[in-house]
């Protein structure tokens, strides 16, 4: 039970800011330095626009990974093992999902552009980022445990 609150609590709260952030862009929200600027993007694919060639198909492929995902989360363990980062992991996949059904695309906003042009992304992208390399640490981290 105790799980569940904590991954329940992360996805909302990954949600909620996530949200709130893409708002804030929507509404015309614009910072700009020399490295980087904050200002709205719309995604209609993945990262760097891969995968935009398949329309409004991408939101339900994303749709049935989140389910798939979601299955072998609680089927193998996960849920038990990384409440927190799944949740983290989840909310960022829920809001990405969210901006597909209501805006048609993803909400980005963050732009790096210094020395370099980087694929612009949002608060949701990051918390799958931390999310996915903070599991893979631990996994790792225990396979070598185990070598040992």
């Amino acid at each position: 039970m105790r799980e569940v609150v904590i991954f329940f609590t992360a996805l909302v709260g990954v949600f909620i800011i996530d949200q709130g952030l893409k708002e804030l862009f929507l509404s015309g929200y614009e910072w700009h330095s020399r490295c980087i600027s904050l200002e709205l993007h719309m995604n209609r694919g993945v990262a760097f626009s891969m995968l935009s060639f398949l329309g409004e198909n991408l939101k339900w492929l994303q749709l049935a990974l989140i389910g798939v995902l979601g299955y072998l989360a609680i089927n193998e363990g996960w849920l038990k093992k990384y409440p927190f980062w799944l949740g983290l992991l989840a909310g960022g996949a829920l809001g990405n999902l969210y901006d597909r059904f209501v805006h048609g695309a993803v909400v980005d906003f963050v732009y790096w552009h210094c020395g370099f042009d980087f694929a612009v992304f949002n608060f949701a992208d990051v918390a799958i980022d931390i999310a996915i390399a903070a599991i893979l640490l631990f996994e790792l981290l225990k396979y070598r445990k185990s070598k040992r």
